[in-house]
């Protein structure tokens, strides 16, 4: 089965990977301003967004799925922009094909492990009668009890879709919370990714600590860290512009 995806622009192929409990959907805007000097393919992993849905949740497979989607798609050779679940999916299909990797960008993920932290989120998605769901308004209500962010929430309703007369989920979520400690799997530590990579970071996130500099440099020796001030773990749609600024000085 092939992922499902998006493309805009001519030219040289840039892929991008959203993260945990996003899709495709949350890149349109930045992937049609890529467009421009770019082929751009916007991506839903396995088990997201209008992407199939399977029992199995890796990285090892979702790097598998990418490889198979550049092969039917005639892509020898990608750049790839990866923020936090699918920058890890680009950390290891840099290690097993580095030879169909042009240049890499991860957005605010380190290759090393991260504890379950999606704990409340889960518990915020079921809390949600899916199958007697009336509004989409009425979801919104029952995420505000444990979730305040407005942002997040709208983030995380993206996942709602209409069936029939009622809802479901676009993701794979039973799934997804079986598996959630796959999500903070480290690369593995032997690796040696040679490929140019740039980290970009938000100023205000904790994802990748200056203590991380050291393993990051150590498995992508040609790699440079870079810093989006004042955004947090959503860097690119905190602060799109300066995220579009470095991501494009990087691959010119």
């Amino acid at each position: 089965m092939l992922l499902n995806y998006k493309s805009f622009g001519e030219g040289q192929p840039l892929i991008i990977l959203h993260g945990l409990f996003g899709s495709l959907d949350n890149w349109v805007t930045l992937g049609k301003k890529f467009g421009e000097d770019f082929k751009v393919f916007l991506v839903d992993q396995r088990n997201h967004g209008q992407s199939f849905h399977d029992d199995l949740f890796s990285y090892e497979e979702m790097a598998e799925d990418l490889c198979q989607l550049m092969g039917s798609l005639g892509i020898q050779k990608s750049h790839i922009i990866g923020h936090s679940m699918g920058g890890k999916t680009a950390m290891e299909f840099a290690r097993q094909h580095p030879e169909k990797l042009d240049k890499l960008v991860i957005a605010d993920i380190g290759p090393k492990f991260y504890p379950v932290h999606h704990t409340e989120i889960l518990k915020a998605f079921y809390s949600v009668p899916i199958n007697q769901l009336t509004s989409r308004k009425e979801a919104d209500d029952i995420l505000a009890k444990s979730i305040t962010d407005f942002g997040i929430r709208q983030f995380l309703l993206k996942n709602l879709s209409r069936e029939g007369s009622g809802f479901k989920w676009k993701m794979n979520l039973d799934i997804i919370a079986k598996n959630i400690e796959e999500v903070g799997k480290a690369l593995n530590q032997n690796a040696i990714i040679d490929r140019e990579t740039l980290f970009l970071r938000g100023g205000n996130s904790d994802y990748i600590l200056n203590d991380d500099f050291n393993l990051i440099h150590s498995v992508f020796p040609n790699s440079k860290v870079d810093t989006i001030d004042g955004a947090g773990h959503w860097l690119h749609a905190e602060n799109p512009s300066d995220f579009y600024k470095k991501v494009i000085e990087f691959l010119s």
